[in-house]
């Protein structure tokens, strides 16, 4: 811990090192360590566990993290001007920070990790939603990941969270809740970022399931949940008839309406459509 305490402050390390945040990066910094420190305990236990960080920035999470007794941190970072402050943290934990300069989205982390793995992140506004589908949907199950504890604009963490019947609720709800457990842990207003977003945010949780919550198939599941969302004030009759020219039948024998919309249908008749599909292939 005694590492922590003799690092400076994150405003100092960011003067320092010129660090004003890029709005082309999506960068907004969260600079006070107790809410840092408070992330990086909800993401669990980290004792015996490597965690993958994307987007450090300065480095206020990865402190927490490294503080919170993980086992190792991978720092994946786009901006070169991080890496020297990132530098400072890696020399006060010997072996337990590894920081590569790069894009997440082009970066396998299991070529430095090793299980058990958790994700913590204050994930950069202009990738996150598509690293979170990447990590729901890879082709094998249980993922790489036994934990992802991710902060994104409110919006989209209500998106992951929400239920049939409401306006936020539609494919991400249905891809997390399928094989995670989600929820969110932690709402954070503008102004403890810099420069404050023009958004809220909020940290999710989410727990890998070691088996999809219902039977189905992946590649047919999200066929048929893209399609009914695509035009999700249509009925659904109307919305999947580009998925099959039997639709209404293969939504009456598993008990939905032809007149209901996506947002009236909950996760396990979804996934009862995508077997009655998947048989009828």
């Amino acid at each position: 811990m005694s590492g922590i305490d003799d690092l400076p402050p994150l405003r100092e390390v960011i003067a320092r090192y010129d660090l004003a945040p890029k709005k082309s990066l999506g960068q907004n910094f969260l600079l006070d360590l107790n809410l840092t420190a408070r992330i990086a305990r909800l993401a669990g236990d980290l004792a015996g566990a490597d965690v993958l960080e994307i987007g450090p920035g300065p480095g206020g999470l990865t402190r927490g993290l490294l503080a919170s007794g993980a086992r190792r941190v991978l720092a994946i970072e786009k901006d070169p001007r991080c890496l020297p402050a990132l530098a400072e943290i890696a020399a006060r934990f010997p072996g337990r920070l590894q920081v590569i300069e790069g894009d997440a989205l082009a970066i396998d982390p299991l070529e430095y990790l090793q299980a058990p793995i958790k994700v913590a992140a204050n994930l950069p506004y202009n990738v996150g939603t598509e690293l979170l589908v990447r990590w729901l949907t890879p082709q094998v199950w249980p993922p790489f990941w036994d934990s992802l504890t991710l902060m994104f604009q409110r919006e989209v963490a209500e998106r992951i969270v929400a239920q049939p019947g409401g306006k936020a609720y539609g494919r991400l709800a249905l891809l997390a809740q399928w094989r995670a457990d989600a929820k969110i842990v932690m709402n954070l207003p503008p102004e403890v970022f810099s420069p404050p977003p023009k958004v809220h945010s909020a940290v999710v949780h989410l727990t890998a399931l070691p088996a999809p919550r219902y039977p189905a198939d992946p590649a047919v599941l999200n066929m048929v949940v893209a399609a009914a969302f695509n035009q999700r004030r249509k009925m659904l009759r109307s919305a999947l008839k580009s998925v099959s020219p039997a639709i209404e039948d293969h939504l009456q024998e598993v008990g939905i309406k032809p007149t209901e919309r996506a947002e009236q249908v909950g996760l396990e008749a979804f996934c009862a459509l995508a077997r009655s599909l998947k048989a009828a292939r």
